[in-house]
């Protein structure tokens, strides 16, 4: 085989179709899009959704409720699933069990606001848990097989401009503000002493 000889496989290279080459072509003049308007110039690709001025679809249908940009994101965990969990080995009965316990059993994927306890199936093994949130009645039923449930709650999801530590700019307005308040206290502490 030489460079001079090397092919394309059969069909692997399309021919392109001259356009606007005269009406023998098949091809010529409007070079198949049709006659004028928007379709018809380079550029125009289509408009997804656009109805040619008719109120398109997605704004015809009714819209209810909306996204809680607050809205918490727990991991859910219930009692049979923990009990599950003992039984097979995963979790050790009597340990203290965190959202990193149950992440590394297995049990939740991840926790982003922390794990969410409920009440669901039947839990007699005795464990001592830490979650982010718990139901009363999984809390019931933990006491009941004698272990403990400590609810941590959850973090502020955003912080206020109260709550943040004052940036640079607004230490630096504090420090100037300390210094002329001294300068202006040694300035009335010398002229008190210059009219004395």
């Amino acid at each position: 085989m030489k460079l001079n000889e090397i092919r394309d496989n059969e069909g692997a290279h399309h021919k392109f179709k001259r356009l606007g080459r005269g009406p023998g072509s098949g091809k010529g003049k409007t070079s198949g899009k049709g006659v004028k308007g928007q379709k018809a110039r380079a550029g125009h690709h289509g408009m997804f959704g656009f109805e040619g001025g008719q109120m398109p679809l997605h704004m015809r249908m009714p819209k209810r409720g909306f996204n809680n940009i607050f809205a918490r994101e727990f991991s859910i965990v219930n009692l049979g699933t923990l009990q599950k969990a003992v039984e097979t080995g995963k979790i050790a009965s009597g340990a203290t069990v965190t959202a990193q316990t149950l992440v590394d059993a297995g049990l939740v994927r991840k926790s982003v606001d922390g794990v969410r306890l409920l009440g669901k199936g039947v839990l007699k093994a005795h464990l001592n848990l830490e979650v982010a949130h718990a139901s009363g009645s999984a809390i019931e039923a933990v006491k009941k097989a004698g272990g403990h449930v400590k609810v941590l709650g959850v973090k502020a999801k955003h912080v206020t401009k109260k709550d943040a530590k004052p940036g640079k700019r607004a230490m630096r307005r504090v420090t100037s503000a300390k210094t002329r308040e001294e300068r202006a206290a040694a300035a009335q502490a010398a002229h008190a002493a210059k009219r004395a």
